[in-house]
């Protein structure tokens, strides 16, 4: 994967260059239209859905409020079952625990399971530079990968790409990486499943260690998650020596039965099944199955600081659904890159910028990547409130300063003066009618002009509605 997303232009630069992307916009169009119907269609089948998604709200509210709780009872249950837990602060230091940890094998290769939190941290780049090479195994990330190109979807990262382009990435790149694609290969879904079927098993059968995420991690028994559709994290899980799993301190659940919520509202939400073809749990090591050797690192990373705020807060219920990037109409138009981070969409509105803070340009651009519409909001699993917290961050990137939100607060200044002061604001709307005329359609100056691009200013009345009043109503 190339470069970082750090960096990258503002939100609204870099949405201005992705709606002229013709492909771009017809295969995002195809991609979430089609998922959004068919979870819609799955999740009316449930009649206690609403219940289902206040059950998952108050779980993950609970687990919130204890955090620090459970993530200790999840430490002593993990250990206690034989694996080895690691506290990460932030990015470079979750990556120096990994590249330690497996260098300590003697390995130079990896394999992963599709995880957002090693994408977070840029751990694939981090262990390059260590000289391990990190292969990813889901067929999206590793289309991704090939590709050298960078996710942009939470569910499917490769969904910016078409079944074309994904035929030339495999014929082009697959020998650089490991097995070429055969000869001849065609667009089917088919010829292309069974190409990334083949270059990725060799290397299931011979790396020694794994690196994955987890969905869920279960506080009273030290139990991970990870749910997928394709086999390869079953494979990553249970095959190597050494199994790494880089998890967010979010994703723990108090109880066994907490399980019972999340494994009916994800899959549903998600890829719209009732039920994910491979639910992968682990408890630690056992002499006769599995990896001898584990280890757990969580990874804050921001995650307290977002805790702290109030409001803010709720965005660490998300379980990675996608569902709201699927609704948004503002991601359906600019797709994920847009976004300048893994977590693109509604979601990656609000999370980035709580995890990375607000102080660079793009991230203070992303509270306003919304229409404020609340479809985010309706389709959401464990009930995020995502307008209301992008309406507060919003309210914290304008407190912050910067130029054009000190216009705004000159103007602001400016207009309550004047409608605290009833006379001024009558001579203003006369001289505003008498000289309407001379008004431009549309606001010039630094800050207004961009908003009002596609808007014409309202054409100003004759004369002003209380002279009018005066006139007709005395």
């Amino acid at each position: 994967m190339s470069g970082t997303f750090i960096g990258m232009p503002a939100f609204p630069k870099a949405a201005h260059d992705a709606v002229r992307n013709d492909t771009l916009r017809a295969n995002l169009r195809h991609a979430t239209r089609t998922i959004r119907d068919k979870r819609a269609m799955a999740v009316s089948e449930l009649a206690d859905w609403a219940g289902l998604r206040e059950a998952g709200k108050q779980i993950k509210d609970l687990t919130l409020s204890r955090l620090d709780h459970y993530l200790l009872q999840l430490e002593e249950a993990v250990t206690a079952a034989g694996g080895t837990v690691h506290w990460a602060a932030d990015a470079a230091e979750a990556n120096r625990i990994v590249a330690d940890l497996v260098k300590a094998t003697g390995e130079r290769e990896v394999v992963k399971v599709k995880s957002m939190a090693t994408q977070e941290i840029s751990l694939n780049e981090a262990l390059e530079a260590e000289g391990i090479r990190a292969y990813e195994t889901d067929l999206a990330e590793l289309i991704v990968q090939l590709g050298d190109d960078r996710p942009s979807h939470i569910l499917v990262p490769a969904i910016h790409r078409n079944r074309g382009e994904i035929r030339d990435i495999f014929r082009t790149e697959m020998g650089t990486w490991g097995r070429e694609a055969p000869d001849g290969l065609t667009d089917s879904p088919a010829e292309l499943a069974e190409a990334a079927r083949l270059h990725l098993r060799e290397k299931f059968l011979r790396a020694k260690v794994g690196i994955s995420g987890a969905n869920f991690m279960v506080a009273e028994t030290g139990t991970l998650v990870v749910v997928e559709s394709e086999g390869n994290g079953r494979m990553c899980l249970t095959l190597p020596e050494t199994l790494i799993s880089v998890v967010g301190i979010e994703k723990v659940v108090p109880a066994w039965r907490d399980l019972e919520v999340f494994l009916q509202t994800l899959p549903r939400s998600s890829t719209a099944e009732r039920m994910n073809p491979y639910t992968s749990m682990w408890t630690g090591t056992t002499d006769a199955d599995g990896p001898t050797a584990f280890h757990l690192v969580l990874l804050d990373n921001g995650r307290t600081d977002t805790l702290a705020d109030e409001v803010g807060r709720q965005a660490l219920r998300c379980i990675r659904c996608s569902a709201c990037l699927n609704v948004c109409p503002v991601y359906e138009r600019t797709g994920g890159h847009a976004y300048g981070s893994v977590y693109p969409g509604p979601i990656g509105a609000i999370l980035t910028p709580q995890l990375r803070g607000t102080q660079s340009e793009i991230n203070a651009s992303l509270p306003y990547a919304s229409s404020l519409c609340g479809a985010c909001y309706d389709v959401c699993p464990v009930a995020i409130d995502i307008p209301e917290v992008l309406v507060h961050l919003r309210e914290k990137v304008a407190g912050e300063g910067g130029k054009g939100h000190r216009l705004e607060k000159a103007a602001m200044k400016a207009a309550g003066w004047v409608l605290n002061r009833p006379g001024v604001l009558a001579a203003g709307e006369r001289v505003a009618s008498r000289t309407r005329a001379l008004h431009p359609r549309k606001l010039p100056g630094p800050g207004v002009g961009p908003w009002s691009e596609s808007r014409d200013l309202p054409e100003m009345p004759a004369e002003p509605f209380r002279d009018w009043w005066k006139k007709n109503r005395t």
